[in-house]
């Protein structure tokens, strides 16, 4: 989830982090003593995988699969409901929060990635997000489409190459409470 303004993203949350909503394999933001708590005692590696591989519904449910969750869900499986669930609650939370960076000036709420297939998925979070501006669904993941089309202009003289050095383009206080 993230702010975009004038082609620009303005704001997101850092998922290969931990942080925002819970999905398929990421935990997603929880509170930073439950962690702390978690972690005493455990490996780094175990518990940074919690935040990108094996969290979400991996370690709810066993599986990954959107499609074999929401089927179990509709079966009866009352921890993966609770898990999808539980996940469209925090997508809605993380849009609202957009909202609020934006300053409420939001023209849409774009659904992208292999989820949004799910018609139960886009439907619930346009029940609690159409207020702050129409949602769409884009269905599918184009990341590779996106860089090949990158790639092509680059090729064609139509962009000029990129240069990335790791650096962050803004470099926030190194402390934010005095």
């Amino acid at each position: 989830v993230s702010a975009h303004r004038e082609g620009k993203m303005i704001d997101g949350f850092d998922i290969v982090g931990g942080e925002g909503p819970m999905a398929p394999t990421r935990c997603g933001s929880v509170p930073v003593a439950d962690v702390v708590r978690y972690a005493e005692g455990r490996d780094l590696g175990e518990v940074l995988s919690l935040c990108h591989k094996t969290g979400g519904f991996v370690s709810l449910t066993g599986t990954s699969d959107a499609i074999e969750l929401t089927e179990r869900a509709a079966a009866g499986d009352e921890a993966c409901r609770l898990a999808w669930d539980a996940m469209i609650y925090q997508i809605g939370k993380a849009i609202g929060s957009m909202a609020v960076v934006l300053e409420g000036q939001v023209d849409g709420i774009l659904l992208g990635g292999g989820m949004a297939h799910s018609e139960d998925l886009v439907q619930r979070l346009r029940d609690t997000c159409a207020w702050i501006a129409p949602v769409t669904a884009y269905p599918g993941e184009f990341e590779m489409e996106a860089m090949a089309a990158g790639a092509q202009r680059v090729l064609s003289g139509a962009e000029e190459p990129k240069r990335y050095t790791g650096d962050p383009v803004w470099n926030p206080p190194t402390c934010w409470i005095d």
